[in-house]
């Protein structure tokens, strides 16, 4: 990596930063290194002390944790390209209800799953439902972690350092997307394959508060630089240049201070109540739909949940998520705020970006478009290109109407509503055109789209060119790569304890190994699966950039919505229909990727969000029928572990520590196990409920309702 700070030549140094950047990157990563492998030194010898920590997580570590493992490139890449975009402020909607979300599974999630003591989600399913609920779960779970979650992140992490490091080499060498792809994935493997949970918590905390810092930060020097921009290139931002508007708005900046300038110019995007058309987040995705992804991501996505289930008591969890809920609600404010000064700032080159990636299928169109042929592949765009250029927008769908033999108007005309932008109109007149095509008619070369701004390029341009050196942009870099690092790694933990203990040692593992060898396989195939996951997903990274996905945050939103409503509805009827019969768990699972394709396929006009509230009112609805007309014969109880009394626990540590092949080491955890033993005593005191941590979950949901109020147009 020093190859790639130290340029070779005056100008690349510039953009690197100075001796003071290379010094700060290096120092925060060796320190990172060095929590991460110190604290873990042991964490090897069973699969509890890999997988979970060893149950010993305190609230501020399991906070900090979930944060660091929450955001990272997805975020501060994906996010910030979603409010540089006309999107805004709207799409806080994830953090904000993500704060009331994590509140929600510390009172009536966590309770549940630290009373039946169990490693991964999918194993709770077993419990309620059946081994083939807990089966298909944890294969649904293993490949939505290592072919999306681990890849978006990957590429999403990989694009920031390929612009901030563009065109640059080093030993002839590029440093482009595919270099960056293998570097994260190589440091992320690192350190959870030696340290399992507890490497990747301690190094959390460092990277955790890293983030929040590095947000602000940026926050400070892209308002500042905001404040000194040239009022025309602003302008230009909003309305284009010579119309009335401009010349309107250029006057009103010119004597504004910077935060004056932020609202001027983001007005429009200041707001949470995107019309009910929008496909991204919809207000009416905020009755239902957005709490799906927000509830399962935070309650029962194994890489998130897995940091609560280390936790040392409920009480320790329960303030360790409202913690991370208290910090959810600042994001927006350092992630979000910038993307939106992104685009008032460097529109003009993410315009080029788009129109670059774009050029062959504009080249292909201006070949093709006097003669509409619906045997080539028609022609699909996204909105910002109707922002950018609405006459070839519209020329584009003339073609596309032609070669269908149907009538352009009368399809925008019945897509049209009241108030609805021409970037609507003319995006849901495109999808009724999919929608309805013949089959054989495919849109876009290699299902290629035509962009107008490359969004996902807002915040590499802020860490490139507003950043300043002096050892800022070094921390920046080091902050971002950290907590790529960190997130990739959490993903890994959590792909490689599901595939351990869900598939490996139910299936694969015969039942005669047992102790110490057992523990053994155990945690070495944890880590031969975090070698082999991180291969995969370090060669599929790439495709993501492939415009198509309509940028990584709303990509790895649209993927998960093939599991999430069905594993959702598995838990909450779980939870709360007890007379819901076994077999409920697979019906659930199964036909949640079945339905939610056949509505994407069916209604492509019906944004993602609302598709996953169908698809869990479906399937709910099932849940309910069969507890009405095929229930249980014994309404579900969950069973409470049933822990020896003191006589009986001393038996069995006597009758261990008489083994003779126990290591010292051995000997003496099991005589703190004596001393420290769990009786029915200690275990009610394990899951004993905060108080403070109800208190302080009532004032984030207090302030998170006050920012809508204030946000709301």
């Amino acid at each position: 990596m020093s190859g790639i700070l130290f340029a070779a030549d005056a100008a690349q140094q510039a953009v690197f930063g100075n001796a003071s950047d290379i010094f700060v990157f290096f120092l925060f990563l060796a320190a990172v290194i060095f929590v991460a492998f110190g604290v873990s030194r042991n964490s090897g010898h069973d699969s509890e002390s890999y997988f979970l920590a060893g149950r010993g997580l305190k609230w501020w570590l399991i906070g900090f944790s979930l944060i660091a493992a929450n955001i990272s490139a997805e975020q501060f890449v994906g996010m910030s390209g979603q409010g540089s975009d006309y999107i805004g402020l709207a799409i806080a909607s994830y953090e904000w209800i993500a704060a009331i979300s994590l509140v929600i599974v510390a009172f009536f999630f966590l309770p549940r799953f630290l009373k039946s003591g169990i490693y991964t989600i999918p194993q709770y399913l077993e419990t309620r439902y059946s081994r083939s609920a807990r089966t298909v779960m944890s294969i649904f779970m293993m490949i939505m972690l290592v072919a999306v979650n681990i890849t978006v992140v990957t590429y999403a992490g990989a694009k920031a350092y390929a612009v901030f490091f563009e065109g640059m080499k080093i030993n002839g060498i590029a440093l482009d997307l595919k270099f960056f792809c293998w570097l994260i994935g190589i440091f992320a493997a690192l350190y959870i394959f030696a340290g399992g949970l507890k490497a990747c918590a301690w190094a959390d905390l460092l990277q955790g508060s890293a983030l929040i810092v590095a947000g602000c930060v940026v926050l400070y020097f892209t308002v500042k630089k905001l404040g000194s921009a040239d009022a025309v290139l602003l302008a230009s931002s909003v309305a284009p240049e010579g119309t009335p508007e401009h010349t309107d708005l250029f006057n009103q900046l010119s004597g504004g201070d910077a935060w004056e300038r932020f609202n001027l110019l983001n007005e429009a995007k200041l707001r949470m109540n995107l019309p009910k058309w929008d496909l991204v987040i919809p207000v009416t995705a905020l009755i239902v739909g957005i709490w799906i992804p927000n509830l399962y991501y935070w309650g029962l996505n194994q890489y998130i949940i897995q940091r609560t289930l280390g936790s040392k008591s409920l009480g320790e969890g329960q303030k360790g998520l409202v913690f991370a809920a208290f910090m959810k609600l600042l994001i927006p404010f350092i992630v979000i705020f910038p993307g939106m000064i992104a685009f008032n700032l460097f529109h003009e080159e993410m315009n080029r970006s788009a129109l670059k990636a774009s050029g062959p299928e504009l080249a292909r169109f201006e070949e093709l478009r006097s003669s509409p042929d619906a045997s080539q592949p028609l022609f699909q765009f996204n909105r910002s290109y109707v922002a950018f250029d609405a006459v070839n927008a519209r020329a584009i769908l003339e073609y596309n109407a032609a070669a269908l033999e149907l009538d352009l108007q009368e399809i925008i005309d019945d897509v049209h509503e009241d108030e609805m932008q021409v970037e609507d109109e003319y995006l849901l007149t495109l999808l009724h055109m999919k929608k309805n095509a013949p089959e054989g008619v495919t849109f876009g070369m290699k299902e290629a789209m035509i962009s107008g701004y490359d969004t996902d390029s807002a915040f590499p341009l802020l860490m490139s060119r507003v950043v300043p050196t002096g050892g800022f942009k070094g921390f920046m870099l080091a902050a971002l790569l950290g907590a790529i690092i960190s997130s990739v790694a959490a993903m890994l933990n959590a792909a490689s304890t599901i595939f351990t203990m869900d598939i490996y040692d139910e299936y694969l593992l015969p039942k005669t190994v047992e102790g110490q060898t057992r523990q053994k396989k155990l945690v070495f195939i944890g880590r031969v699966a975090v070698v082999v996951f991180v291969l995969i997903g370090c060669v599929v990274a790439p495709i993501w950039a492939d415009p198509k996905y309509r940028g990584v945050f709303t990509a790895i939103q649209e993927f998960q919505g093939y599991i999430s409503p069905g594993i959702f509805a598995a838990f909450v009827a779980g939870f709360w229909m007890k007379k819901a019969p076994n077999y409920y768990g697979v019906i659930a699972l199964v036909g949640c990727p079945i339905l939610y394709h056949l509505f994407a396929t069916c209604l492509p006009e019906l944004d993602f969000l609302n598709r996953m509230a169908v698809v869990f009112g479906i399937l709910i609805l099932i849940a309910f029928l069969l507890s009405m007309f095929a229930p249980r014969k014994i309404p579900f109880e969950q069973p409470v572990p049933a822990f020896p009394t003191n006589d009986e626990l001393n038996a069995q540590i006597d009758k261990a520590l008489a083994a003779a092949d126990l290591t010292d080491e051995q000997r003496k955890e099991l005589e703190y196990g004596r001393e420290h033993n769990m009786t029915a005593e200690r275990w009610a005191a394990f899951l004993k409920d905060s108080k403070g941590a109800k208190f302080f979950g009532l004032v984030v949901v207090i302030l998170t309702i006050l920012l809508y109020c204030i946000y709301w147009a």
